[in-house]
């Protein structure tokens, strides 16, 4: 999808994808990320799982394109950020919680700064299977090889449903990463997909970096 969509869909308020609590899986699998202190949550939106990784102890940096995301999430949490300007880029920031708002394929390891974990839930499957491969080597170049993350993927009969969100079938997901661990499963409970009728699977995966 182009920019232009997602910043649509954030002025139209069309943001069926934001759960507004922390994710299940998440919130059963938090364990998987212990040892990894900075988390790295690729196109976060305004994820309350941000504040749920910062609430047991990570700290946390999401990349996010649209900026009203970022000014969303600390207005509701009733937080002032810091706010830092790097050419196409903002830092949002309260302590140990970063947003960059910017092109996540423009945004470079000097704006991350080091990670060691990653949580996707809403990254992958919002892209087109063309733009998939350019996310993970992207991805691959923000976080060390080695490093382990939560991944959450979705699945479904493709031809019976408009995209995104889009169905990232299990081998696809092996194929990024060096190991792969099917930790949980369950049917979609939030957004359209869950209403559409279809046979669906979310799956929550832990992850290994190339």
């Amino acid at each position: 999808m182009e920019p232009a969509f997602w910043r649509a869909r954030w002025a139209e308020h069309k943001i069926g994808f934001h759960e507004g609590h922390p994710n299940a899986f998440l919130e059963a699998h938090i364990a998987r990320l212990d040892g990894r202190y900075r988390i790295l949550v690729p196109l976060c939106g305004k994820s309350e799982d941000l504040a749920f990784l910062a609430a047991n102890g990570h700290a946390v940096v999401g990349v996010e394109l649209v900026e009203d995301a970022a000014v969303e999430f600390f207005a509701e949490h009733a937080i002032e950020p810091t706010v830092e300007r790097r050419g196409d880029h903002a830092i949002y920031k309260h302590g140990e919680l970063a947003i960059i708002t910017g092109d996540w394929f423009a945004t470079t390891p000097e704006l991350v700064g080091q990670v060691d974990g990653v949580y996707d839930r809403a990254a992958l499957i919002a892209l087109a299977p063309d733009v998939r491969p350019k996310y993970i080597e992207q991805l691959r170049t923000l976080v060390a090889p080695g490093a382990w993350g939560i991944v959450v993927g979705l699945e479904y009969p493709e031809a019976a449903f408009e995209p995104p969100p889009y169905s990232v079938r299990e081998p696809e997901i092996r194929g990024y990463y060096r190991a792969v661990e099917v930790l949980a499963e369950a049917r979609p409970a939030a957004g359209r997909i869950a209403t559409s009728g279809l046979l669906a699977i979310e799956r929550c995966y832990a992850v290994q970096i190339r």
